[in-house]
């Protein structure tokens, strides 16, 4: 049912409400964004309270609702000074395009209904499947984040191991390390599969011969995958993937990438050599919204051989004949679920706008702010690094300094919106994190954030 209020807004607030929407993002993107801060729910009823009502407030109430109570509130992902988790630091074009995908209405999840977007998408999941070095054949999707996509590459290992075991063998166990994300865990639980850890090596990686033993340990004909890291959340250490390849292909076992940060270094030529084995992926993730410049939420999931991944991820359904017996390539049999928006667009539109000699570049530049910031906590006699970078992630401690103190400086910073910079813990111990993903982080802000340490 359309109410008269709702056609009053489509029709005569449309102008106002679009000047309005547009004026907003493009001052956006075009300004140095403030970091802000969080608000308690309280403190949210008291100053927003109830916003949907029976009548509607109108376009242009929510609208100042929204830029002027809610959005300083939520913290900007893409200000200099935010490094903590892995931050998203969009390029403009894929900030502006990203208003144009959601305008648009596109269907994202076939051909038949998105062919050029689909298309797009692929142009851009091809850039990286070269990167990694993946055959002619490999394709994939844009999953919403790393979560999905490692979950729906490990669904697909599965159903290929089971399909292809011997009589009597169901292969339900899953290898990582304990410093594997959260989600391989996490997709273990879904996926009611065992999860078994390998113990990494001096260096914190996982190696071919800490996997060896465990998988003859465990039974390699029970196991269906082995995920492998490059560039973990915590300290973005790359394990020996040529190790690992070699002992997965020994075993005829799935091996799974997980790089969902630190995969976007392969675009940089400084460090490409340090993913040797990724070749041999037979699926692997990044997420382009964390170092390649796009929005939330954008996972790119690539597999050798699509086809085992369509076999375990196509729906099957009367009202789907269409399209699943269709030739043309449909996005949707490639992951976990059916609906999805065309999410790699923005992505694509920003390679083609800027070219990708400006996203080695830009990446280039990350690693030398990350480089300045390694050598600026060693140089500086109250801080210590605690592992050399592999990427851009810095973890260092403060001497001197129990849990409270980093909690208390972190916490301090963020109240006075100068910088989003969290502790983490390794080892039992509380440490302080530098994650650099954002070109415009600059010298200056990691000098005055250290400054604030001494």
């Amino acid at each position: 049912m359309i109410g008269t209020s709702y056609h009053a807004n489509k029709h005569t607030e449309l102008a106002a409400l679009s000047a309005a929407v547009i004026d907003y993002a493009q001052e956006r993107i075009r300004l140095a964004p403030p970091l802000d801060k969080p608000l308690t729910e309280a403190e949210l009823i008291e100053s927003v309270g109830q916003t949907i009502t029976p009548g509607g407030l109108g376009g242009a109430e929510a609208m100042r609702i929204f830029a002027e109570d809610l959005a300083p509130t939520c913290l900007s992902t893409d200000h200099p000074r935010y490094l903590s988790f892995i931050p998203c630091a969009p390029s403009d074009a894929a900030s502006l395009f990203d208003v144009v995908v959601g305008a648009s209405s596109i269907y994202g999840g076939s051909w038949l209904e998105g062919a050029g977007a689909v298309y797009a998408e692929n142009l851009a999941l091809r850039w990286l499947a070269d990167l990694a070095g993946m055959p002619a054949t490999a394709g994939g999707v844009f999953t919403p984040g790393g979560t999905v996509g490692n979950l729906s590459a490990l669904v697909a290992a599965r159903h290929t191991a089971r399909r292809t075991a011997r009589d009597g063998v169901r292969p339900n166990i899953l290898v990582a390390t304990e410093g594997a994300h959260s989600s391989i865990k996490s997709a273990a639980d879904v996926m009611d599969a065992e999860f078994a850890g390998v113990a990494v090596d001096s260096a914190g990686r996982l190696t071919g011969e800490r996997l060896r033993p465990v998988l003859l340990e465990r039974g390699p004909e029970n196991v269906f995958a082995v995920v492998a890291t490059a560039g973990t959340t915590n300290f973005g250490i790359i394990d020996d993937l040529v190790s690992v390849a070699e002992v997965c292909r020994e075993f005829g076992i799935w091996f799974h990438v997980d790089g969902a940060y630190g995969g976007a270094g392969l675009a940089a030529p400084s460090i490409r050599d340090r993913y040797a084995g990724i070749e041999h992926a037979d699926s692997f993730i990044v997420d382009p919204h964390k170092w390649l410049f796009a929005p939330y939420d954008c996972c790119a999931l690539l597999y050798r051989d699509p086809a085992e991944a369509r076999a375990a991820h196509t729906q099957k359904a009367g009202y789907l004949d269409v399209l699943t017996e269709a030739p043309e390539w449909n996005p949707t049999d490639y992951s976990i679920g059916l609906t999805r928006r065309a999410r790699g667009l923005p992505f694509w539109f920003s390679l083609t706008v800027n070219g990708t000699d400006a996203y080695a570049a830009a990446l280039e530049h990350t690693l030398s702010i990350a480089r300045f910031a390694e050598e600026e906590v060693a140089r500086r006699p109250y801080l210590e690094l605690v592992r050399h970078r592999d990427l851009t992630v810095i973890v260092f401690r403060r001497r001197g300094w129990e849990a409270a103190d980093y909690h208390r400086w972190s916490d301090g910073m963020l109240a006075d919106e100068f910088a989003f910079v969290v502790p983490t813990t390794h080892d039992g111990e509380t440490l302080a994190r530098f994650a650099i993903v954002n070109p415009e982080t600059s010298i200056g802000d990691i000098r005055a954030i250290l400054d604030t340490m001494a």
